[in-house]
């Protein structure tokens, strides 16, 4: 394995079996951006989303998928390419992995993408990790999930930011109040199939109001025209967003969603006043639509 590799495993300091597969899935992730930019890929696409957010402006969870949106539509993208670039990046640090694109079943402007690979291979190839790797099945596979926007929304905005491990790369991502009007779009419109609540929706949504970052509400408004949930954008007001929100938080099964969240986070105290009426108070007094 590259000796970068280890340095960046290092830096985790992780001790659980749970923190050594996150911490190799990130890794997996950054160089998977390394060999996207090598493959000029951030000319015409963003990074968004939780892992975002993560790598770049410091969410304490972990993520496990990449997520993009192209700066403007173009309906004939094809991941195909960019699958071979990241794999070859991959291959050039060590990883054995394949990267394939997803067959689409239906109409979608999602174009998707999977990198697997031995998780157990892994781990051991990393020289700061020795057998045996307690529950880490020998079988078991990681996946990260690449996932790119089409047809994106109007009113998002971007900044070029920086990674410095394994190399020193640059990758353009959404600012933190566009990547808040995508994760209220979320909270707001997502379908939580079989019950399956998104804990960490809302978790990163305590995140960006304790950080103060207001929500881009023209994003938002355009994301909500597109999937549904509004029809005009010039509709878009402060009370119905806080009216829609309040019915939302009102509906959730926290239980459930504190399930969801608690294999991506080290400490389960965050979640102990989690509730329709604390998130309805801390909406009510830090939420912030600029």
């Amino acid at each position: 394995m590259h000796s970068a590799v280890g340095a960046m495993l290092a830096r985790y300091n992780a001790t659980t079996f749970v923190e050594q597969k996150n911490a190799l899935k990130e890794i997996v992730q950054e160089i998977a951006l390394l060999g996207l930019f090598r493959g000029g890929f951030f000319e015409k696409a963003a990074f968004y989303g939780g892992t975002a957010l993560r790598i770049f402006y410091g969410l304490p969870r972990f993520s496990e998928d990449l997520d993009f949106s192209l700066l403007k539509k173009d309906t004939g993208f094809d991941i195909e390419h960019y699958c071979k670039v990241v794999k070859d990046e991959m291959m050039a640090y060590g990883f054995d992995v394949e990267v394939t694109k997803k067959k689409k079943t239906g109409e979608s402007a999602v174009e998707s993408a999977f990198i697997k690979g031995g998780t157990m291979f892994h781990l051991l190839k990393i020289k700061s990790i020795r057998p045996p790797v307690s529950g880490v099945y020998e079988n078991e596979l990681f996946k990260v999930k690449l996932e790119v926007d089409t047809d994106p929304p109007d009113g998002a905005n971007f900044e070029i930011k920086y990674l410095l491990e394994p190399i020193p790369f640059s990758v353009r991502v959404f600012t933190p109040m566009s990547l808040f009007a995508g994760k209220l779009h979320a909270v707001l419109c997502r379908s939580w199939k079989s019950g399956r609540v998104k804990g960490r929706d809302l978790y990163d949504y305590i995140w960006y109001l304790s950080q103060k970052i207001p929500v881009n509400a023209v994003h938002l408004a355009h994301r909500m025209v597109q999937t549904g949930h509004l029809k005009s954008a010039d509709i878009f007001s402060n009370k119905f967003l806080f009216s829609r929100l309040e019915e939302k938080f009102k509906s959730i099964n926290y239980e459930q969603a504190k399930r969801d969240i608690l294999p991506f986070i080290k400490n389960p105290d965050e979640l102990s006043l989690w509730s329709a009426k604390f998130f309805i108070s801390i909406t009510r007094d830090k939420l912030e639509i600029i």
